[in-house]
């Protein structure tokens, strides 16, 4: 199986536009796919921009399967490269922070709703999902989507480890000063849990936020294969299943677990 080549848009778009942001999309998914990339990913509520005025967050939420979806379902198709975006999804009078994943054909693969909410905004605008795994087939990959603060709960991605996934998608609103997420926590997560995650930042001030880059795709061997700055870019990076194979022979850390001991934990 060959590797699945990889972009990471760094973006945070255009602030409360919507229409601008899927223009956006469009030109990245074309640059994308001329750089042989089969997979773009952006980061959280691309499709929006996140620091939106609280009252107003309803009225941008769309279903998973809106406007929108159907729009970025025909970008994925036109330049046959899988989608994942980030945007405010509407179902019925609930709202929740979501990623979904499109695929190159453009059907709608998986649509996943953050479980950990960060912060007064986020707890107040949305509400938290109650699915901690969600995930699809992508070219013989297991791939899994979570959101920003999602990663950094141990047990969350310990769940996906445990459930197969391959490829952990985390489009993020990642904020100054916690930029230690991004250079050191994400890498390790990669490492004990034996799979490749990429993980796709905001950049720039937005509100009262000041988005730090750094987006980043790591490796199960523990190794930063890319790595942005700090300001709008792509980068590119190769997920490559005979490295996923040899280091998850190599590493013990899931055959030894010893779950009998962690009952406490539950």
């Amino acid at each position: 199986m060959p590797p699945l080549r990889t972009a990471l848009l760094q973006s945070s778009g255009r602030l409360g536009d919507t229409a601008e942001n899927l223009k956006r999309l469009d030109e990245a998914a074309s640059r994308a796919a001329q750089g042989g990339a089969g997979l773009l990913v952006t980061s959280e509520m691309f499709l929006t921009g996140y620091a939106l005025d609280l009252q107003e967050v309803p009225g941008y939420a769309e279903p998973a399967d809106g406007e929108s979806a159907h729009a970025i379902a025909g970008i994925a198709r036109r330049h046959g490269i899988a989608v994942l975006y980030g945007y405010p999804e509407r179902d019925g009078d609930t709202v929740y922070n979501s990623a979904q994943l499109i695929g190159p054909d453009g059907a709608r693969l998986a649509n996943y709703r953050k479980t950990h909410l960060f912060g007064c905004f986020e707890q107040d605008a949305f509400t938290p999902g109650d699915t901690p795994v969600v995930q699809a087939d992508l070219n013989g990959l297991r791939v899994g989507i979570m959101i920003c603060y999602d990663v950094e709960f141990p047990e969350n991605v310990r769940a996906h480890a445990l459930a197969g996934t391959d490829l952990l998608l985390v489009p993020t609103a990642q904020m100054h000063p916690f930029q230690f997420v991004a250079e050191q926590l994400v890498p390790v997560r990669a490492f004990e849990n034996q799979m490749y995650i990429a993980y796709v930042n905001r950049t720039g001030p937005e509100g009262e936020f000041e988005f730090v880059g750094l987006s980043c795709l790591a490796s199960p061997d523990g190794v930063t294969r890319t790595r942005a700055g700090r300001g709008e870019e792509m980068v590119f990076g190769q997920v490559d299943p005979e490295l996923l194979e040899a280091s998850r022979e190599t590493n013990p850390y899931l055959r030894d677990r010893r779950p009998g001991l962690y009952a406490s934990l539950l």
